[in-house]
């Protein structure tokens, strides 16, 4: 995202980016998720490579290595704060040759790669993060370096369709917030995330529900499954079809 904006995950917001967890239990959920379903993909078909996009600290990064043995990941982040942690908590991932950090925005390292070289693309609340203009470049081109049978399994703030229930949610979650920064005595980190979330219900980036799942079909995914939710978090697969066989997941 670097060519579009500053990257809003820099400063405090990057170097206690833990604290998500106690923000958003279901981070880490999604996570463990994420992990299960690439676990699960196509699992006697040997080594297969993947892609992550917006790596953070590495959460996902981790469980979607610890679920499976023969994945090999490139995982990528425009916020170089955000890798360096990544770098330590994967060290010895690293080390085996396992997972390759890459400090890029998400259009740019996509593109660089080759046309169905990939055989899964996760990501875990990164997407809903981009402009919808970039976003739907983004999903073309998620769809373009997956291999046919390949998968797409993103972890998301996907938000709801219906206007008040979705305000209604996020009343309720920056409700939350405040009780956890005052408790923490970190009001200045509580400004930050929420500076943040104007940024994500802003018309600009927010992702709704049904529109983002119609993007990924417009884009050739099918099927394209919600596999969890709760809120405004979402686990959502998107295939990519293999007409050379049946059995493609």
């Amino acid at each position: 995202m670097s060519a579009l904006q500053e990257n809003p995950f820099t400063g405090p917001l990057a170097a206690e980016y833990d604290v998500l967890r106690l923000m958003c239990p279901n981070a880490a959920t999604l996570a463990k998720k994420i992990g299960e379903r690439v676990a699960e993909w196509r699992s006697n078909a040997g080594p297969i490579d993947g892609f992550e996009i917006g790596c953070g600290t590495g959460i996902s990064t981790l469980a979607a290595l610890s679920a499976r043995g023969d994945l090999k990941l490139t995982a990528i982040d425009s916020a170089g704060e955000m890798l360096d942690q990544a770098r330590t908590n994967l060290a010895d991932h690293a080390l085996a040759g396992r997972v390759e950090f890459i400090e890029a925005d998400a259009l740019t390292a996509l593109r660089a790669l080759p046309d169905a070289g990939m055989d899964v693309v996760i990501s875990n609340y990164a997407i809903h993060n981009f402009p919808d203009d970039y976003r739907k470049a983004v999903v073309s081109q998620i769809f373009r370096v997956l291999k046919p049978g390949g998968i797409f399994v993103n972890g998301d703030r996907y938000a709801m369709d219906d206007p008040a229930a979705h305000l209604a949610d996020t009343q309720a979650v920056v409700r939350g917030w405040f009780k956890i920064f005052t408790k923490m005595n970190r009001l200045d980190l509580l400004e930050d995330w929420i500076v943040h979330l104007l940024s994500d219900e802003s018309p600009l980036h927010i992702m709704p529900f049904e529109p983002a799942l119609e993007q990924l079909r417009a884009a050739g995914f099918a099927p394209v499954a919600v596999e969890f939710r709760d809120g405004v978090d979402t686990l959502v697969t998107a295939m990519k079809p293999d007409f050379s066989t049946k059995n493609a997941c």
